[in-house]
């Protein structure tokens, strides 16, 4: 006879396992769904099952039986693990499957000091009721397994050493929906409370990790991208660490400029002593951005951005691989190199680069940024100057190096300056753009600090948001959700904390936001269209230009309302320039899409009433909130029909949209021939784009001689992308195989690297 199981119960009792109990919760977890099958996870799980299990234990074995099932021909299966996990997610903080009233769980989370205490204070008893009543908890359903372990891990509010979880998503939704409309009058903002929750919920609108994890909560910092420049004085270089050490900790990602540091050699206080160059502060950055980790959600992460004609690019360059030793690498950062036109001339023409120390060369450093014409000029008149110190290497070799180091690391990134100037949302005589992100998107102002009490400096915020394209029926749907997006997050520049003066003086002035898009893979792949063949053109210029239109009609209507902000008038848009005046002409080249929407008309609006926020647009990466959407990432095209994650809870296999349905139309990222498609369409929607575009390149070193990808395509794709008018280029991804490309050879000019003249710039 079978000896009987015994499980012991959440509260300490012992008793019979039930299996009839674990059919019925699997049944109902497989309903509606297809190619699943209850009995083969019950199978998988009883393997498991022991002598006096916790009912804790088998709802995770059967959790991770249904997970471990997840594939390409049984899809559901991930929907089936997602209705399992939150069942023992709402047991694990409910104590039961039926959530609470919000009242009543808002009223414990304050009194534990998980939520804001000022929730209690901003709404009444009956807008409590009133807001349960928006509740769809149902909603919960519609996560993917994947998109329930990200919650888990990094959203919904938790004790991180006991791992006690406090709430479910749909709280987590209406409860940051609550907060950000808190200071509407009274008559109007449930109204935005109902709309931008049902948005959020039902994923047409993606948050950032910032936001998901942070408002509701007594932290209040919830902006994605802060952007630090550094001066070359002692003063400003403690100060830019204490930033960052200060903003990691809330859970943002960091760029830092700190191109104006002198180079090794130059000379301090008149002689008495010679600097030690840049990298023992690079050393000290790094310090400082791992020191924290991102509120125990994210660990911290920057990018350090220098001007190619720095003076030590050469060491500075390989400051990321492997090899060397410690003391002259600095690989736990990432890098971005600050490039312009005559630069890319120098390649082309054949000539050589002359390298400087910014400390030798001020007015260059400032003219690189704000004015091209006044840079071409000081540069030559330098170069001619033997009485400055300076470096000439062939720009073939240095590009060369540069494009070896980023295929050898895939993170050597790329600033395109002048673009990031004259096709940008500010005047550049008043307000020049010298940097961008950890995720090359944003592109801001910034002004180095002294101390991290200077009222005179200025780091850059943005606070972000993407649209899912995945779930729009239409263009027009873009209107509501760009008047939600930019209400909702213009409010977070009131509702948030500045840790740093300089900071709350320029995110309350400029008031930027970059809200981008995730999904556009499906959505091409619903429309049966390709990335590689020049099909998606005419309907990624169509969308973005709907994108970039009503955000700003979305911003002039709130500057109407409630004002524009208060440094508009350091903006293009007060000039009248909108980004299709100032775009690079070659897009019309590979796309005759029309503009469809009145320009005119919007162009006077904003003239008669300003914009509330300077910035309004960014297309960031979205890998973790694209996950949660169960959409593919940002503007990328997918590896495989599932994607793999590895996390503390395991791997976690996610199934592209729609998949049996659109299996045929997807085009994966390692059947697309080159980069040029990709690279096209990242064109059309910088032509729209206020700030920039995380865009990235790949290669198959299979598709090439030897293996090995030729620096020739390596220099042709980053040429192409300038011609396009890219103001930054993010990762370079090779495909699974040898990673140490430090063999390739340099090849010369002559070989054709611009074949027909197709990279004339």
């Amino acid at each position: 006879m079978k000896k009987s199981l015994f499980v012991i119960k959440r509260n300490g009792k012992k008793e019979k396992i039930n299996l009839d109990k674990i059919h019925k919760v699997l049944n109902w977890a497989a309903e509606g769904l297809d190619d699943v099958s209850v009995s083969q996870v019950e199978l998988c799980s009883r393997i498991q099952f022991y002598n006096n299990i916790s009912t804790v234990n088998i709802h995770e074995t059967i959790i991770k039986a249904a997970a471990d099932l997840i594939s390409e021909d049984t899809p559901d299966y991930q929907y089936m693990a997602a209705r399992l996990a939150i069942f023992h997610l709402r047991k694990k903080a409910y104590g039961e499957f039926e959530p609470p009233t919000l009242y009543n769980h808002v009223k414990k989370m304050v009194a534990l000091g998980k939520y804001d205490k000022n929730l209690l204070e901003y709404y009444s008893y009956e807008e409590y009721l009133e807001m349960n009543c928006f509740i769809d908890h149902w909603r919960d359903m519609n996560f993917s397994y994947a998109a329930v372990k990200q919650l888990e891990g990094k959203y919904l509010i938790q004790n991180r050493i006991s791992g006690k979880i406090y709430e479910s998503a749909q709280f987590l939704y209406i409860l940051i929906s609550a907060c950000l409309f808190s200071q509407y009058s009274k008559c109007i903002r449930m109204d935005y409370i109902k709309r931008f929750y049902d948005a959020i919920s039902t994923f047409k609108i993606s948050l950032p990790t910032p936001i998901m994890s942070g408002v509701r909560t007594p932290t209040r910092q919830f902006s994605s991208c802060v952007l630090i420049e550094c001066a070359d004085t002692l003063n400003s270089i403690n100060a830019t660490a204490s930033s960052i050490v200060k903003y990691v900790s809330q859970r943002a990602g960091i760029g830092i400029n700190a191109g104006q540091i002198r180079a090794v050699g130059s000379p301090i206080r008149n002689g008495e002593a010679f600097h030690t160059g840049c990298i023992p502060f690079y050393k000290y950055f790094q310090s400082a951005v791992k020191s924290c980790s991102q509120g125990g959600v994210r660990g911290g992460a920057a990018t350090i951005f220098y001007p190619i004609w720095h003076f030590e690019v050469e060491s500075l360059l390989v400051l990321k691989n492997n090899r060397g030793i410690e003391e002259n690498r600095v690989r736990h950062i990432d890098y971005a190199l600050q490039i312009n036109k005559l630069m890319y001339e120098r390649l082309l023409s054949g000539e050589k680069i002359t390298l400087f120390s910014p400390s030798d060369v001020p007015e260059l450093y400032e003219s690189f940024f704000s004015d091209q014409k006044k840079f071409k000029e000081i540069y030559i008149k330098y170069e001619k100057n033997k009485n400055i110190r300076q470096k000439r290497i062939k720009a073939l070799d240095l590009f060369s190096l540069m494009m070896q180091e980023r295929t050898s690391t895939g993170r050597i990134y790329i600033q395109n300056v002048d673009h990031c100037n004259l096709h940008s949302a500010f005047n550049p005589k008043l307000s020049p753009i010298k940097q961008s992100n950890l995720c090359l998107e944003i592109t801001l102002p910034t002004k180095s600090l002294n101390d991290v009490h200077d009222k005179k400096g200025e780091i850059a915020l943005c606070t972000l948001a993407a649209f899912n394209l995945g779930t729009i029926k239409n263009l027009n749907e873009l209107k509501e959700l760009s008047i939600l997006s930019v209400r909702a997050l213009d409010e977070i520049l009131e509702y948030q904390n500045y840790p740093i003066l300089a900071a709350k003086q320029s995110a309350v002035s400029r008031r930027s936001l970059g809200i981008g898009v995730i999904n556009f893979a499906y959505y091409l792949a619903k429309n049966k269209l390709r990335y590689s063949d020049g099909s998606a053109k005419n309907l990624t210029h169509k969308t973005f230009e709907a994108i970039q239109y009503y955000l700003l009609e979305a911003s002039c209507d709130l500057a109407k309302e409630k004002g524009a902000c208060s440094l508009f008038n350091h903006t293009n848009y007060y000039l009248g320039k909108l980004p299709i005046d100032t775009y690079k002409k070659d897009i019309d080249k590979i796309c005759n899409e029309p503009l469809h929407l009145n320009w005119n008309l919007l162009r006077n609006k904003i003239k008669k009433y300003g914009l509330r926020n300077s910035t309004l647009s960014a297309l960031m990466p979205s890998e973790t909130s694209s996950q949660i959407s169960n959409a593919t990432n940002g503007i990328e095209p997918p590896r495989g029909f599932i994607s793999i994650k590895v996390s503390k809870d395991g791997i976690l296999r996610q199934v592209v949209p729609d998949y049996k349905k659109l299996k045929s139309e997807y085009e994966l990222l390692w059947d697309i021939p080159d980069n040029t498609g990709y690279l096209e369409l990242a064109g059309i929607m910088q032509k729209f784009v206020d700030q920039s575009i995380s865009v990235n390149t790949h290669y198959d070193p299979k598709r090439f001689l030897n293996n090995k990808i030729p620096m020739k395509q390596l220099l042709y794709d980053l040429l192409l992308s300038y011609k396009l008018g890219l103001k930054t280029l993010y990762y370079q991804n090779t495909r699974d195989g040898s990673k140490d490309y430090q063999n390739i050879k340099s090849e010369i000019l002559e070989n054709n690297i611009c074949e027909s003249g197709s990279c004339v710039i």
